[in-house]
């Protein structure tokens, strides 16, 4: 289990987050509100040691996250960024990069590496994208691709900065919908959204950042009732009930 207690986060001179305790817990998905530069990219990158914590800690299976090497973190945790660069490369040899954790130096992918980089693949509705070269994918297809990379690892943990970015609402519902049957079995997930109605649909466990802090943590149900979207984000949440639960909607608030 990855978690972090009473962590300040940001960059050298600048902090960006304080005080931030919670848990990502095997089985459940957690999706992280808030409005633009409330540092929910920051919250996701300082999770896996990918920037250092100004204060507090992160532990990993209760241990602190710094008694591992970034081998081990990468195979406990994968991390989807919000972009990458496109190298000159196939989809499918950017996916075995999710293997490396997995290899010993020098790097030589075995049959069982190539046969979970397709795996991932086909999990991520990519197969078909898999001997096409990167800069020829568009930003959707592009996306499929680095989220199986980050499926390869086969990591009991998976952080999502913004993973719907670029993709149509199909797309976007599929990854989502993925997100849930990992969870299913038995993994954590941490998913950085901006859609709230996607958001309260889907998700376990909701965290709403803003102002530098932890505003809430909570369940969507929770979540809604508080009203503390609508305080945050500036917009007016409301519901109906449809086929298999709550359908949500947002709007701008009613002037004056």
């Amino acid at each position: 289990m990855l978690e972090v207690r009473r962590l300040a986060a940001g960059y050298p001179g600048r902090r960006v987050l304080e005080d931030v305790t919670l848990a990502l817990r095997p089985g459940r998905v957690l999706v992280l509100l808030g409005p633009n530069g409330c540092g929910k990219s920051t919250l996701l990158r300082t999770m896996p040691g990918l920037l250092s914590p100004l204060g507090g800690e992160v532990l990993l299976d209760g241990r602190p996250l710094g008694d591992y090497s970034p081998r081990q973190i990468a195979r406990k945790t994968a991390y989807l960024p919000q972009s990458r660069t496109a190298p000159s490369i196939t989809a499918r040899r950017m996916v075995l990069h999710g293997r490396f954790p997995h290899l010993s130096y020098p790097r030589r992918c075995r049959r069982e590496d190539y046969e979970a980089a397709d795996r991932a693949l086909e999990l991520a509705g990519a197969l078909d994208l898999a001997d096409r070269p990167l800069p020829e994918l568009s930003g959707g297809q592009r996306q499929k691709v680095y989220l199986a990379m980050a499926l390869a690892q086969e990591a009991e943990t998976l952080l999502m900065d913004e993973p719907t970015a670029y993709l149509d609402i199909r797309c976007q519902l599929e990854t989502l919908a993925l997100a849930r049957r990992l969870a299913a079995e038995g993994r954590a997930a941490a998913l950085v959204l901006h859609d709230l109605c996607l958001a309260l649909a889907m998700a376990d466990d909701i965290a709403v950042l803003g102002g530098g802090r932890l505003l809430a943590l909570d369940g969507p149900e929770e979540i809604y009732r508080s009203k503390i979207l609508e305080r945050v984000m500036g917009v007016r949440l409301g519901r109906f009930a449809g086929p298999g639960g709550w359908r949500y909607f947002c709007e701008l608030p009613e002037e004056g």
